[in-house]
């Protein structure tokens, strides 16, 4: 069985892959603090006597890919190992001034997206994470870059750190737009505004995709990440939600790099 390992600032989403059937998933928080051995103690007890016999891992934290690594020659030295990194076939070209930057996450999504959704135009990938990633995926699967917002949690800390008569709220749908106290204006403003946020960047993206690619067909604009769900029933131009798209890109990059050992 695979087990997929996607690291990220805030959470760390684990999924097991039975062939291409992801059949369970964890999400755990991300403490770069974690040594090799705290790491493969904590994936011990989720796995609860599910038999790995392969391992593909993304890492947006430097700190944590390190102890990664440690264990993974610890404690999975027999199996094969995919860790996405420069070297490692994923089949998606980085079409940016700078490769070396885009983070492992954004490459993996790519891969998932095109496959899953990319046959007949481009797509763009909305990550709600500790920053809002914005991912523009050609149609032929090239990663062409995009854009970069805080999250919705972190702006939600900043502004009640820095006002003094704001606090933090439960990140829900309010009733109306309009709200009738501090709680409901502050969760309108966080959840509709971040709504608009994503349709004003997606509309403007989706303008210059069609000068691009006169010829492709409509792109399509996929969700993912932890904080996705307080979003895609208010964005108008969101038109699917794939919670699990980065394990399933890095189950994809694994039977990639499998194929191409053999």
């Amino acid at each position: 069985m695979l087990l997929a390992i996607d690291v990220g600032n805030t959470n760390t989403v684990l999924g097991a892959f039975d062939g291409e059937k992801l059949i369970h998933s964890w999400r755990v928080k991300t403490d770069p603090r974690d040594t090799a051995d705290e790491l493969w103690l904590q994936y011990r007890a989720l796995l609860d006597g599910i038999t790995i016999d392969g391992l593909s891992i993304c890492s947006t934290v430097p700190a944590t890919l390190r102890e990664l690594r440690n264990m993974v020659a610890r404690y999975f030295s027999d199996i094969p190992v995919t860790i996405v990194e420069p070297g490692i076939k994923t089949g998606v070209p980085l079409l940016v001034d700078n490769p070396k930057e885009i983070g492992a996450d954004r490459i993996v999504n790519t891969l998932a997206a095109h496959t899953l959704f990319g046959s007949s135009g481009p797509c763009i990938v909305v990550d709600f994470g500790t920053s809002t990633n914005l991912d523009v995926v050609s149609p032929k699967g090239e990663f062409l870059g995009g854009a970069l917002a805080p999250g919705i949690e972190i702006s939600v800390d900043a502004l009640a750190a820095r006002a003094a008569q704001l606090r933090k709220v439960e990140l829900i749908k309010p009733k109306s737009v309009i709200g009738k106290n501090t709680v409901e204006a502050l969760q309108s403003g966080t959840i509709y505004g971040f709504a608009g946020q994503v349709d004003g960047l997606v509309k403007r993206i989706i303008e210059e995709l069609e000068l691009l690619y006169p010829e492709a067909g409509a792109t399509t604009v996929i969700a993912t990440g932890g904080l996705a769900p307080l979003v895609v029933g208010i964005s108008e131009l969101i038109d699917s939600y794939e919670p699990d798209l980065t394990l399933l890109g890095l189950a994809m990059v694994f039977d990639r790099n499998a194929k191409f050992g053999d």
